[in-house]
């Protein structure tokens, strides 16, 4: 049998009744509804302590053996956002002109997408997603990290919440490959970049394509 862990800390839990647990997944359900992916950003100023309070609900995610195996590199220096949007128009480039299979490009032609990127320089933040392969211990000895893609996607979607409902816009953007994004934030090989979030406010004139989302049926199955 396995031995409980010997450091623990008593839960901090409360239990809530049906009626308001039911109220806050419904108004938790209604803010997130309105969370549309944009690509016209305003260059208006975001405070760094706003961003800065959402990366720390994101460092709250579960993950693999509790190695928190992410790192968030925050870019709103000028010249930075200039190479990675660059270097992402290049590889968009060759993505639209060589790389996609047609059904792929039939996909993402009622999106409007293509290989010209300009909110990459527009928004003022560029949050680059780094999932850390191995990481260092107390020791500062390498150890290998688990479940380290999925551990760090989840942080995004904690991220990507948080600043939704801070009233900031989003947009996941996943040029590919990126490993120039390690190149031009320095960020070591044993780190996998995984997507670039695009943070600020939408433009004032910003519009989104015309979606649905699958209704709950279509996605979820009940075994009861």
């Amino acid at each position: 049998m396995a031995q409980p862990p010997t450091d623990t800390i008593a839960l901090d839990f409360t239990k809530l009744d049906e009626a308001e647990m039911f109220r806050r997944a419904a108004e938790f359900h209604s803010k997130l509804s309105s969370r549309r992916s944009v690509r016209d950003f305003a260059d208006t100023h975001v405070s760094k302590s706003t961003i800065e309070q959402c990366l720390l609900a994101a460092g709250t995610a579960p993950s693999g053996a509790n190695r928190q195996p992410w790192h968030f590199a925050v870019v709103s220096n000028p010249e930075l956002k200039r190479q990675i949007k660059l270097g992402a128009e290049q590889e968009e480039r060759e993505f639209y002109s060589e790389r996609a299979p047609q059904d792929w490009l039939d996909a993402l032609a009622p999106l409007g997408t293509n290989a010209h990127k300009p909110f990459l320089e527009t928004a003022p933040y560029l949050i680059v997603v780094f999932a850390e392969k191995l990481s260092m211990n107390h020791e500062r000895e390498k150890q290998k990290n688990y479940y380290v893609t999925e551990s760090a996607s989840i942080a995004t979607g904690l991220l990507i919440a948080a600043l939704h409902t801070a009233g900031l816009a989003t947009l996941t953007h996943t040029p590919a490959p990126m490993k120039f994004l390690n190149t031009i934030l320095s960020r070591p090989i044993t780190e996998k970049p995984l997507m670039i979030l695009v943070v600020g406010y939408p433009a004032d004139n910003a519009r989104v394509p015309a979606i649905t989302r699958k209704p709950l049926a279509a996605f979820t199955s009940f075994l009861e």
